[in-house]
């Protein structure tokens, strides 16, 4: 890429780091970090104040004001349960935050398809790019999700950090970004595999690593949003109860094309 090009990237980031970093810290203790750390410095706190904000108002929601209505009485998670999934969250959050910062240093550098504005491509093209985009990381996600139970070592040292949280008591919000970090970053991964492939919009990139957060722990509340295709919190409950079921992560689509998919419906009509 054009180097006048490639500082439409840098610009953009600087211009985060200024929004995030000057917000909440004084200029002196960021502002002679090199930009990559600074970025990195930016993802930690955003990544950490998006875990909060969501997981907090999201329990206080339906453990509080919609108690017993979303999820029963003797199924709400201990305050001590959720504790250690903040902890476990907390210990890896600094390495998720690599994760972004790197992909950032790859997109300014030149070294993937990634387009600076919408208008670079046009409209119809970003809404094709995007879906492409989805679909990669969908179906990387599916597979690093399954491999990560299928490969004993894997799941042991890795996946099975996560794993603990087995049951509908034991899984909260709190939950979707309590792993071991190096396999929160591996299922993470496909969204950089995507920036070689599609030329997809920088900013959509940033926003969907993001939101990754809010879906995690929207899939751990253990509340049947009964939106198909999605992968809604149902269908990964019975992932974290059967351990051999509904790997995929936005949609349902994975699953039902390799066999893995069990849903929540058909083990309701079972119990009747």
């Amino acid at each position: 890429m054009d180097v006048e090009y490639l500082k439409l990237f840098v610009e953009e980031t600087s211009w985060y780091n200024h929004l995030v970093l000057g917000a909440l810290l004084p200029e002196k203790l960021w502002g002679p970090l090199p930009h990559f750390f600074q970025s990195w410095l930016r993802n930690y706190i955003g990544g950490t104040l998006l875990y909060f904000v969501s997981g907090f108002l999201w329990c206080f929601y339906i453990y509080y004001l919609k108690r017993g209505h979303y999820v029963p009485k003797d199924a709400i998670p201990s305050n001590k349960a959720m504790l250690l999934q903040i902890g476990v969250a907390m210990k890896a959050m600094p390495w998720y935050s690599a994760l972004p910062s790197v992909s950032e240093h790859m997109i300014e550098s030149g070294w993937t398809r990634c387009v600076s504005s919408v208008s670079d491509v046009g409209w119809l093209l970003y809404v094709v790019y995007l879906i492409a985009y989805l679909v990669i990381v969908e179906f990387g996600i599916y597979w690093m999700h399954r491999e990560l139970h299928d490969i004993k070592p894997l799941y042991k040292y890795l996946h099975a950090t996560h794993h603990i949280y087995n049951k509908q008591n034991t899984l909260s919000p709190f939950a979707g970004l309590a792993f071991h970090p190096l396999d929160g970053i591996l299922q993470a991964v496909p969204h950089v595999i995507a920036l070689f492939l599609v030329p997809i919009h920088f900013r959509t990139h940033i926003a969907l690593l993001f939101m990754e957060a809010v879906w995690t722990a929207n899939i751990h509340d253990c509340i049947d949003g009964k939106i198909w295709p999605v992968m809604g919190a149902a269908f990964h409950t019975i992932h974290h109860t059967t351990y051999r079921h509904n790997y995929g992560h936005y949609t349902i689509w994975m699953d039902w094309m390799f066999g893995t998919l069990r849903d929540p419906k058909e083990d309701e009509l079972k119990k009747m």
